[in-house]
This record gives C-alpha cells, sequence and structure tokens, in this order.
C-alpha cells in the first residue's frame, strides 16, 4: 500500500472541487455531429468564387451524411469524423450573362487524409457555360478546402473548449493568462465590448448587434415566443415555453436555455447557451424591441460568451437567426399580397 502523500497522481483528486476526470486521465467521449452539420453549413453556404469567367457562389448544403467526434485520453484529444458531403453551386458567365447551376461532391472527408489530398467533384447541369465548371474546379475547389479547414480547426479548438479540465498545475498559468487577457477592450464595429472573467477558467465577451426588421414589434416578438414561428425560421423542431423560467431548445439541440424575463412586445432575456460551450456555461442575451412605426429596432447584448466562440455566436444571430427571420417575414408578406 501506497504511503500517505505517494500515491499515483492519476487518481488524486487533487483541487478540484468536483473531483471530475482527475488529471484528465479517463476517457471521456463528445458527440460533434450535430454541431458538426451547423459548423459546415456555416462554412461552407454562401462561399462566392469570382474569376474573369465570372462568379459562382456556394448556395446550399443539400447532403451531409456521416459523424464526428472527440475523445479525450490521458489529456489528449483524439479526433473521429467521416463525412459524404454534397453542394449546389450557382453562377453567372461574365461576357454574356448567363446563369448555370451545378453540384460539388466531397464523398470522404475524414480523419484518415489531409484536406489537400481530399476527392472533390465539380459537376455542372447540361449545357454551356463550361467556363463556370472550371472555375469551380480550380479557384471553387481551393476555396472549398479552406472552408473544410476552418471547419476542422473549429473542430479541434471551439467544439472542444472544456474537454480538457485544468488541473493544479496549470491554474496559475490560466489564471495569469486571463488577468492578462482582461486588460485588454475588445471591439466592436456597432460598439465596443468588455471582457468579463467567469470563475477561473473562462475569459468571456460581451457581444452587442443591432439590427432593423420592417415590422411591427409585437410581429417580431411573438417569432421569438411562439414555437410555430421558431419552427419556421429554425427550419427544425423546438421547444418553445416562453414563460419566465420555460425551457428553449433549438437546431436540434445546438442551442438550448430557459426564458429569464419576457415584456410583451419590448423586451425578452434569456438564459441561453450553445452545446459546443463547456458543460453548464451560459450566457445571459438581452433581446430589445424599439418600435419605429412600422419598422422595429431589435438590440441584442449578448453577455457571457466564451471569448473563443465570439465570432461563431456572432454568425449564429446573424445568418440563424436574423437572415432566417427576415425571409420569414417576407415570406408571409409575399403571401398577404
Amino acid at each position: 500500500m501506497a504511503k500517505w502523500g505517494q500515491g499515483d497522481p492519476r487518481w488524486i483528486v487533487e483541487e478540484r472541487a468536483d473531483a471530475t476526470n482527475v488529471n484528465n486521465w479517463h476517457w471521456t467521449e463528445r458527440d460533434a455531429t450535430s454541431w458538426s452539420k451547423s459548423k459546415l453549413k456555416e462554412v461552407l453556404v454562401g462561399l462566392v468564387v469570382e474569376g474573369e469567367a465570372g462568379r459562382c457562389e456556394i448556395s446550399d448544403l443539400k447532403q451531409v451524411e456521416g459523424e464526428a467526434s472527440c475523445n479525450s485520453r490521458k489529456g489528449k484529444l483524439i479526433f473521429f469524423y467521416e463525412w459524404n458531403l454534397r453542394l449546389s453551386w450557382r453562377g453567372t458567365v461574365k461576357e454574356s450573362g448567363e446563369k448555370h447551376k451545378g453540384s460539388v461532391e466531397i464523398p470522404n472527408l475524414s480523419e484518415e487524409n489531409e484536406v489537400d489530398d481530399t476527392e472533390i467533384n465539380v459537376s455542372k447541369k447540361k449545357g454551356e457555360g463550361d467556363v463556370l465548371k472550371d472555375l469551380m474546379r480550380t479557384e471553387g475547389t481551393t476555396k472549398v478546402r479552406e472552408a473544410l479547414r476552418d471547419y476542422l480547426k473549429a473542430l479541434k479548438t471551439e467544439f472542444t473548449l472544456g474537454m480538457i479540465l485544468p488541473t493544479k498545475a496549470t491554474v496559475c498559468q490560466e489564471l495569469a493568462a486571463e488577468r492578462k487577457l482582461s486588460g485588454h477592450a475588445v471591439q466592436d464595429s456597432a460598439s465596443p465590448q468588455s471582457v468579463d472573467i467567469v470563475g477561473v477558467k473562462i475569459p468571456t465577451v460581451k457581444i452587442l448587434m443591432r439590427e432593423i426588421f420592417n415590422s411591427p414589434a409585437d410581429e417580431l416578438y411573438s417569432i421569438f415566443t411562439t414555437k410555430e414561428l421558431v419552427q419556421k425560421f429554425s427550419k427544425c423542431s423546438a421547444v418553445v415555453e416562453a414563460e419566465k423560467g420555460g425551457k428553449l431548445q433549438m437546431f436540434d439541440g445546438c442551442v438550448s436555455g430557459e426564458y429569464a424575463e419576457l415584456v410583451p412586445s419590448q423586451r425578452i432575456v434569456l438564459k441561453w447557451r450553445c452545446r459546443s460551450w463547456p458543460d453548464e456555461h451560459y450566457a445571459t442575451v438581452a433581446l430589445n424591441f424599439k418600435d419605429l412605426a412600422a419598422q422595429t429596432e431589435l438590440q441584442l447584448e449578448c453577455k457571457g460568451v466564451p471569448v473563443s466562440n465570439e465570432d461563431s455566436t456572432r454568425q449564429c444571430w446573424k445568418q440563424q437567426y436574423f437572415e432566417e427571420i427576415r425571409t420569414l417575414l417576407q415570406q408571409s408578406k409575399d403571401n398577404m399580397e
């Protein structure tokens, strides 16, 4: 039997009140499939390719089959992913103005191959416009590979945040890094942000955004509090319990939280998080609706976002919330006409 104080350090609960996975020794696994589907769509859809022949854009992620996961063992991260992707593209020939469509297929994106060695096949629907197909095969393939690298980088940084738990040896280093970070202001194009420190582990940032919608405040408010409307703009099933303490779940569980405050047509406060964030870490989201006659200014304050997730959170609100809500409002207007 080992003497007191001389036991194997892998099994000693040292400076960890929760006694969770001491020294990161045990095998842990996190499913990255749903997160990856959203991230792949984020980095690929909207990708623009321009050249002398014309302009092309990735318009949709038509097929995304496969899975991804991240495992931790002995303080090391191990990644598994295998994807079969099919993208749609559309383009316009510069000289003639002709419009053409096609697809991009990536049959095997996996950890077994480097991105540069991953097969990418470009095709085009029948007809002329081969110059656009050539553009997609050259410049387009290069941009798609860059986007895939962005996905893998995010998988290995954003998604894994919190998987390697701090030990006694690293606490002092983390505190020093966080103090250094807190001394720098993080700037936003619309308004300044402040950096906050949550506990001793997660440096966070506050995001401020303002958007104008062609809708009265009560209609815009209802889109955030009515299950049917949330499901329409998010294009996913959702849990929407629009009352204080009520649950919220969207985008196949990638976003979850609860309603903390509701003032009809004026203000919503949410306890809000992304699945990829450290367990049990939530941001506080305040949505303020300012009525401007036929329009509404929506002011968003998202406080407590992990610094490493700032860009992805901003894009989430911009693309998956605001842009989709605008599309829903326009569709409603068109149907009325």
